[in-house]
C-alpha cells in the first residue's frame, strides 16, 4: 500500500546499532513516488566516493522499514556527500556524547584526508630542487621582464592578457625582486602548480567517479612531468593550467546545484564558474576554449529546461537571465578590470608605447606630448599613426623592394625610432619651405609632399601591385629633396577630430586629436595599412600600400599625427590629450590579437623546438626549454607516456563505445538504467567536448606551435581515461573487488614507474646527456642529438 502522509524514520539506540561509516550517510533513500512534482523535476546528484558507481546508487536499508503514517522522512536537501548532515533533524532519545561526535566529525572528513594527501606530495614535486639551475629556462627572461615592467610601472606590449604577467609582478613584488630572487618567484608561481592537484581531485568527485577514479585523477595530475616541469619555472603556463581546473571544477559543482534552482548555493557556484571564466581568459585567450565549453553545457542545460513544459515561463526567464549575468557579463567585468588594472599600474611611458594610441601615450608621464605644437603647419616634422586597431607608426628604412618597382621600402612599424619622422613640404609645382615666411597650417583638402626625414626620399606611389596586397598600389620612396615628379603628392582629407566632432567643425588641423586620410593626387588611391605582414625581407613589419577603393569608414585609411616638432608654434595644451578607456581597451585587444596572428612559422628557418598539433596526443616530440651543453643543467618538456598515450586511446574508445551502446539500444538490449545513461553521457560529453574545444582550433591556427599548448587540452583527456576505466572496471558489476584492486594497482603503477623514470626532464638533467641512459622511448624524442 502507497503511504499518503507524513512518515518518520525509527532508529536503533546507540548500543544496539553497529558503529556508522561514511557509507552509511552517502548512501540516502530517495524519496518514494508520492512526493510532489517539484521534488520530483531533478534528481539526486550521484556522488559515491567507495567502488560502487555513483550512477548505480541505490538506497540501502536503515533499519526499520517505513511506517505508514506516524513517521517522518529524513530530508537531505539532494546535498552531496561533504554537506550531509551526519544525524537526521529529528532523532530520539538522549544527545550524542563528545566523543561520538568527534568520531562523527572524522567520519564525515575522512573523503578529505586523500586529496589532502596529494596536495602535500604536489609540494614536494613542484619545489624539489626548484632552483637547481641558476640560469633562465624557456621564457622566463620574457616573463620576468614583464614582471620588471610592473615594478618600473613602464608600459609595454604582449600578446597575452595582463592578469597572468600582473602575478607575476605581485610575485616579484613580494619576493623583493632586482633580477636575483628567482627562486622565491618560481616557488610562488609553482604554487598554481600545487593547487591543480586538489582540484582535480573534486572535480572527479563533483563528476560522480567513484574513489578508485578520483584517486586515479589526481595521480595523473600529481605525476604528469609535463605539468609538473612546465610548473616549476616563472611562466603564465602554470597559472592558466589552475584556472582552467578551477572553471571545471565551478561548472561541474554548479551542475550538482541543479536540484535546488535559485538557492544560495546554486547561485555561488554559477557566480564562481563566471568568475574563473573571467580569470582563466585573463591569462591567455586560450582560456576562450573552456569558456566554449561552459558554453555549450548551458546551451544544453537550457534546451533541457525549455523542453520542460511543467516549469513556469517567469523561472524560464529567471534561468536565462542568470546565465547573462553571471556567465556573460561578470567574465566580461572580470577580464575588463584586469586590463583597467594593468593601464592604472603602467602609468609611465615604456618599450610598448607605439602599439596603443596616440591619445593614450599622451596620458603616460615621461612622454614629450605636451610640448607638441597643437596646430600643424607646413614645415613641421611629424610621425604619423594610423588610426585602425593595430596600427602602427608610418615608417621607411634604406632597405628597397626585392619585386615590384624595387624603390625603397615603406611599412608601419610598431616601435619609435628616428625612421618613423616625416617632413610636411609644399608640392613640386609651389616655392620650397621658407621657415621665415608666414606660418601655413594644414587644412583639409591641402595637396603637400612627405619627405623621409633620415633619406629625405619622398613618400610616392604608382601602379606597381603591392607586394603583398595585389589589389592596391605600391607605396614606396623615391628621389630626394630636388628629386621628384607629381607622383609625391598628397591630398590631405579630414575625416573628424575626437575633441571639435566632425569635419566642418575642423579649421585647422591639431595633432593627436585630428583623424586624417592621404589621397594620391593622382591615381586617387588612399594610403592604407590593415595588418598585412611583409614577408622577412621586409622585417615582418606591415605593409602600407595604397587602395584603390574609397571607403570612408576603413579606418585602416586613418592617421593622426602623433609627435610634433615645430619651434616657430608654442606647446599644446593637454587638456586635450585624454582618451576613453574602452577605446583603448579594444584598440589593445585587436594589437594583441593581430600580433598573436602574425607568429607565423618562418619558412625559410627551421624550428626545432615547433611541433605541429598532431605531434601532441602520442608524444611525438618534446620541447627543449634549454640550451643542451654538457655543463647545463638540462629542461625537457615531456609528458608522462602512460599518461598521454592513454588519454590519447580513451577519446578513440570514447566514440567506439558510444557509438556499440547506441546500436545496441537500437536493438533493444539494456545495458544500463536511465541514470547511469544519464551520467555516462555527462562525464563523456564534459571530457570529449572540452578536449576537442582545446585541439581542434589549434589544427586550423596559422601560428607556430608547441608541446606546452596541448597541456590545457590534457586535462579533458585525463577526465575520459579516468571515466572510462572507471565505467568498465571499478564500477563494474561483473568484476570482483580484487580485481578492481589489481587494475587499480596495475594504473597507478605504471603511471609512478614512468613519473620516476623520466622525473629528471623535470627537476633538471646534469652532465653529458649522453650518459642518461633510457630517455629515448620514441625515435622522434631530440633527447640525444645536438
Amino acid at each position: 500500500m502507497r503511504p499518503t502522509g507524513a512518515v518518520t524514520l525509527e532508529f536503533p539506540s546507540d548500543r544496539d546499532s553497529p558503529p556508522r561509516t561514511s557509507d552509511d550517510f552517502e548512501q540516502v533513500p530517495y524519496p518514494p513516488s508520492h512526493w510532489s512534482a517539484s521534488h520530483q523535476q531533478e534528481e539526486l546528484p550521484l556522488f559515491s566516493m567507495n567502488e560502487e558507481k555513483a550512477r548505480r546508487r541505490v538506497p540501502k536499508p536503515t533499519g526499520a522499514p517505513f511506517a505508514d503514517q506516524d513517521r517522518d522522512f529524513y530530508d537531505d536537501e539532494g546535498k552531496d556527500v561533504y554537506n550531509k548532515p551526519l544525524v537526521p533533524r529529528t532523532t530520539r532519545g538522549p544527545p550524542a556524547s563528545d566523543r561520538r561526535s568527534q568520531k562523527e566529525f572524522l567520519l564525515q572528513n575522512v573523503e578529505h584526508i586523500a586529496p589532502v594527501v596529494y596536495t602535500l606530495l604536489s609540494c614536494w614535486t613542484r619545489f624539489h630542487k626548484i632552483g637547481h639551475s641558476n640560469t633562465v629556462v624557456w621564457d622566463e627572461a620574457h616573463f620576468g621582464k614583464f614582471g620588471s615592467h610592473y615594478l618600473k610601472r613602464e608600459f609595454y606590449f604582449d600578446v597575452h592578457p595582463p592578469l597572468g604577467k600582473m602575478l607575476v609582478g605581485l610575485v616579484g613584488l613580494l619576493a623583493g625582486y632586482d633580477g636575483h630572487p628567482y627562486v622565491a618567484m618560481r616557488v610562488m608561481l609553482a604554487t598554481f602548480g600545487v593547487g591543480m592537484v586538489p582540484l582535480g581531485w573534486y572535480t572527479a568527485v563533483e563528476l560522480g567517479m567513484s574513489q578508485w577514479a578520483c584517486h586515479l585523477v589526481a595521480l595523473m595530475v600529481l605525476l604528469d612531468v609535463g605539468w609538473l616541469t612546465i610548473s616549476r619555472f616563472i611562466l603564465l603556463d602554470a597559472m592558466l593550467l589552475f584556472f582552467t581546473f578551477l572553471t571545471v571544477f565551478c561548472m561541474s559543482k554548479f551542475h550538482n546545484q541543479q536540484y535546488q534552482p535559485f538557492s544560495f548555493d546554486w547561485w555561488t557556484w554559477l557566480v564562481m564558474t563566471g568568475v574563473s571564466i573571467g580569470l582563466v581568459t585573463s591569462v591567455k585567450m586560450v582560456g576562450l576554449f573552456v569558456t566554449a565549453l561552459v558554453g555549450l553545457y548551458t546551451i544544453e542545460d537550457l534546451w533541457e529546461k525549455f523542453g520542460d513544459l511543467k516549469m513556469p515561463v517567469r523561472d524560464q526567464i529567471k534561468h536565462w537571465g542568470a546565465r547573462v549575468v553571471c556567465l556573460i557579463i561578470i567574465p566580461i567585468l572580470v577580464f575588463m578590470a584586469s586590463f583597467k588594472i594593468h593601464f592604472m599600474i603602467l602609468n609611465q611611458t615604456g618599450p610598448g608605447d607605439a602599439q596603443m594610441s596616440s591619445l593614450f601615450q599622451a596620458n603616460l608621464e615621461g612622454n614629450d606630448f605636451s610640448k607638441n605644437p597643437l596646430e600643424v603647419a607646413i614645415g613641421s616634422k611629424v610621425t604619423l599613426k594610423n588610426v585602425g586597431y593595430g596600427g602602427g607608426l608610418l615608417h621607411s628604412h634604406i632597405q628597397t623592394y626585392p619585386v615590384g618597382s624595387g624603390q625603397q621600402q615603406v611599412t608601419c612599424y610598431h616601435y619609435k625610432d628616428e625612421n618613423n619622422e616625416w617632413n610636411l613640404i609644399p608640392r613640386w609645382d609651389e616655392p620650397a619651405y621658407d621657415p621665415e615666411a608666414p606660418i601655413r597650417f594644414l587644412q583639409h583638402n591641402d595637396v603637400i609632399r612627405l619627405s623621409h626625414g633620415p633619406t629625405t626620399r619622398n613618400l610616392h606611389s604608382h601602379t606597381i601591385p603591392a607586394p603583398v596586397s595585389k589589389l592596391n598600389h605600391e607605396v614606396s620612396c623615391y628621389g630626394n629633396g630636388t628629386i621628384g615628379d607629381i607622383h609625391d603628392h598628397w591630398v590631405v582629407e579630414v575625416v573628424d577630430d575626437i575633441k571639435r566632432g566632425g569635419r566642418e567643425h575642423v579649421e585647422r588641423i591639431h595633432s593627436l586629436t585630428t583623424r586624417l586620410r592621404f589621397r594620391h593626387q593622382v591615381l586617387g588611391c588612399y594610403l592604407r595599412a590593415a595588418n598585412a605582414i611583409l614577408p622577412q625581407w621586409g622585417f615582418k613589419q606591415i605593409e602600407v600600400s595604397c587602395m584603390t577603393e574609397n571607403n570612408p569608414k576603413d579606418a585602416h585609411t586613418h592617421w593622426n599625427v602623433e609627435s610634433h616638432w615645430n619651434e616657430r608654434l608654442p606647446a599644446g595644451d593637454t587638456k586635450y590629450y585624454k582618451s576613453p578607456f574602452l577605446r583603448d581597451f579594444w584598440h589593445l585587444n585587436v594589437a594583441m590579437m593581430t600580433s598573436n596572428n602574425a607568429l607565423v612559422p618562418d619558412p625559410d628557418k627551421e624550428d626545432i623546438l615547433a611541433s605541429k598539433p598532431f605531434d601532441w596526443p602520442f608524444l611525438h616530440l618534446g620541447l627543449r626549454m634549454c640550451g643542451w651543453g654538457d655543463t647545463q643543467t638540462k629542461y625537457y618538456l615531456l609528458g608522462n607516456p602512460v599518461i598521454w598515450w592513454g588519454g590519447a586511446v580513451s577519446l578513440i574508445v570514447s566514440l567506439v563505445a558510444l557509438g556499440v551502446y547506441l546500436l545496441r539500444s537500437q536493438r533493444k538490449y539494456v545495458d544500463m538504467d536511465a541514470n547511469e545513461w544519464d551520467h555516462f553521457l555527462y562525464v563523456g560529453k564534459v571530457a570529449f567536448f572540452g578536449w576537442a574545444l582545446h585541439y581542434v582550433p589549434f589544427l586550423i591556427m596559422g601560428r607556430v606551435t608547441y608541446v606546452h599548448h596541448y597541456l590545457p587540452t590534457l586535462y579533458f583527456a585525463v577526465i575520459m581515461l579516468a571515466h572510462l576505466l572507471d565505467h568498465f572496471i571499478f564500477s563494474s558489476r561483473r568484476l570482483v573487488l580484487r580485481t578492481k584492486a589489481i587494475a587499480f594497482g596495475i594504473c597507478a603503477g605504471s603511471i609512478l614507474f614512468c613519473f620516476w623514470w623520466f622525473k629528471g626532464v623535470s627537476f633538471g638533467i646534469d652532465g653529458p646527456i649522453a650518459e642518461h641512459k633510457g630517455l629515448l622511448w620514441r625515435k622522434s624524442w631530440n633527447i640525444y642529438t645536438q
